[in-house]
């Protein structure tokens, strides 16, 4: 087994470093204190080709495999989770699916400008009365006699749905159907009968914007239709098992940020005489927060690895997929709260980023899928039973 990473991989992750600590890092903490959407960052990392990082480069991205996104999107989420949820939708939830399932068409008027850059994207499939049950959802798309569908409906917890332009959207066309009567449809935010609600505020990533979106007699053209009629929840859990390894990078660089951090101040930090990084239950927890943070790597990268063959082969990738984003996703939230810990009330103090890690970390634990429902997404892999 080769663990190193090649020249083109280790080139994505230094751009996506550079830009990481030049541009992000240092607005980190004004973005988490306003909430203001980072626009001029997020331009930065698609003229970089980080907002298409596995966009073929005729559609405007970089080309690249799954493990430079990886890489990347460790090094953005180490600066400021916010930036990488922001960069883990582009990438994973609306390029991705369209790049699966899509027309040429399609391809070139909404890949292209997310890819570059030049506009937002955004995933629509949670509503108010449906989250881990997508099947549940209200949405409606009736077609027409014209062969157009005409939507109404609400979404909520749509990540930059108050910046997007372009959005895939899943609603229901033939209810009696249940999942097989879910369709996706890419849709333009600057049409009639698109409304935006008010941005939503967030106990962490509040510089990634999120609202409610409502539909009211939006029309969606017969080739404003993402793959097949009533294919809708196959393309969107496809397109989630990509954005759970999106979401356990995410994960890492929020973990690794809490980890440099708590490791430098148990060597400055002194106690008792001597420094607290000394003392033996300082240390237990140290060598915890390694050993947790290099498993939610290396499952990770196995995850994106898998996702490159079943690429290839026509396989999947959704157990690798929920292992990981379950154990990285955890480990941040055990790792951040270990960090707090450790520093004391330095850690509780806004005057450092641990209290950001802390409440950043939270989130990876529930978007992209909960936490309980990777558990079942893996004991039905394993056991066969449903």
């Amino acid at each position: 087994m080769d663990f190193r990473f090649t020249e083109e991989q280790l080139m994505i992750q230094d751009v996506a470093r550079r830009i990481a600590q030049e541009k992000i890092a240092p607005s980190a903490e004004h973005h988490d204190q306003t909430g203001e959407f980072p626009l001029e960052n997020i331009r930065t990392l698609g003229e970089n080709g980080l907002m298409g990082i596995e966009v073929p480069a005729e559609y405007g991205g970089a080309g690249m495999d799954p493990i430079s996104y990886v890489l990347a999107m460790v090094e953005i989420a180490h600066a400021d989770a916010a930036h990488s949820t922001i960069v883990s939708v582009n990438n994973s939830l609306f390029c991705n699916g369209i790049l699966k399932f899509g027309t040429e068409e399609q391809k070139q008027t909404y890949v292209r400008a997310i890819a570059e850059g030049k506009e937002i994207g955004a995933f629509a499939l949670t509503e108010p009365q449906s989250g881990s049950d997508a099947t549940a959802m209200r949405c409606r798309a009736v077609k027409q006699a014209d062969g157009s569908f005409k939507i109404n409906g609400k979404k909520s917890w749509i990540t930059s749905g108050p910046v997007a332009k372009y959005f895939v959207l899943f609603a229901m066309t033939d209810p009696d159907k249940g999942a097989r009567g879910i369709t996706a449809f890419l849709v333009d935010g600057d049409r009639d009968g698109f409304h935006r609600g008010k941005t939503e505020p967030k106990l962490g990533i509040r510089a990634s914007a999120t609202c409610e979106i409502e539909f009211e007699d939006y029309i969606a053209r017969p080739e404003d239709v993402l793959g097949e009629e009533g294919h809708g929840f196959k393309i969107a859990m496809g397109v989630l098992d990509a954005g759970r390894i999106g979401i356990a990078s995410q994960a890492i660089g929020i973990a690794r940020a809490a980890y440099e951090a708590t490791l430098e101040y148990v060597k400055e930090r002194k106690a008792f005489g001597q420094p607290i990084g000394a003392f033996q239950m300082t240390q237990a927890k140290i060598a915890d927060m390694k050993c947790k943070l290099e498993a939610s790597l290396l499952l990770t990268l196995r995850a994106a690895w898998q996702k490159g063959e079943a690429e290839k082969s026509g396989g999947r990738f959704s157990n690798e997929a929920a292992i990981a984003k379950l154990t990285a996703s955890e480990a941040a939230m055990w790792i951040t709260h270990q960090a707090v810990q450790i520093h004391g009330g330095m850690g509780y103090s806004k005057e450092m980023p641990l209290e950001r890690y802390f409440r950043d970390a939270k989130i990876t634990e529930i978007y992209e899928g909960t936490s309980e429902i990777q558990r079942l997404v893996i004991a039905r892999n394993e056991t066969g039973l449903r």
